[in-house]
């Protein structure tokens, strides 16, 4: 899929939702700094950046977990599969799944390459719910603190940080990497 359709779907079902668009914005930008990191994969990547979070439109919402309906709703739209994989997995859908006995659903997508996985969450990671850019601790802190102890995604943050923190580690020694002389 081309960047600019996915950026007219996403925008389209976004637009109304401006912080979700906002943070979207800032996820494709980061996208596209972890890109030349993924060689011929870095494409797919920053597609996935800019429709990670469409399953928070309302259009595509069947279980609840916006990952998972995300991922749903752009495979209906004939959307790659590495794609929608992507979509499916980022941050912390596998715990949040689980939490919500949606495991199974989840298990629908191939889990992706775990270099790629690891972009796309470094991404949303490094992407403020306002569209700002952030370190992914205060990114982490800010999302324990917006949801309750209570809430599912605040037990699954707290459980995945450890492993997300890794994620953005390794995404963070790769462009370190690329940018030395």
């Amino acid at each position: 899929m081309q960047l600019s359709l996915a950026y007219r779907i996403a925008e389209s079902l976004l637009a109304g939702i401006p912080l979700r668009w906002a943070h979207s914005r800032r996820v494709l930008e980061r996208s596209r700094l972890v890109a030349p990191t993924l060689g011929s994969d870095g494409d797919l990547v920053v597609v996935a950046a800019v429709l990670h979070d469409v399953g928070y439109a309302s259009a595509a919402v069947e279980t609840g977990q916006h990952m998972i309906d995300g991922a749903r709703y752009l495979t209906r739209m004939g959307v790659d599969p590495v794609v929608c994989s992507l979509v499916a997995y980022h941050s912390s859908s596998e715990w949040e799944a689980a939490e919500l006995g949606l495991s199974a659903e989840l298990g629908e997508f191939r889990r992706p390459p775990s270099e790629l996985l690891d972009a796309i969450t470094y991404c949303d990671l490094t992407s403020g719910p306002d569209g700002s850019e952030v370190d992914a601790v205060t990114r982490l802190d800010e999302v324990l603190n917006r949801y309750g102890p209570s809430h599912v995604v605040h037990r699954a943050v707290s459980t995945a940080r450890p492993t997300l923190l890794a994620m953005v580690e390794r995404v963070e020694k790769r462009l370190a990497e690329q940018n030395r002389p």
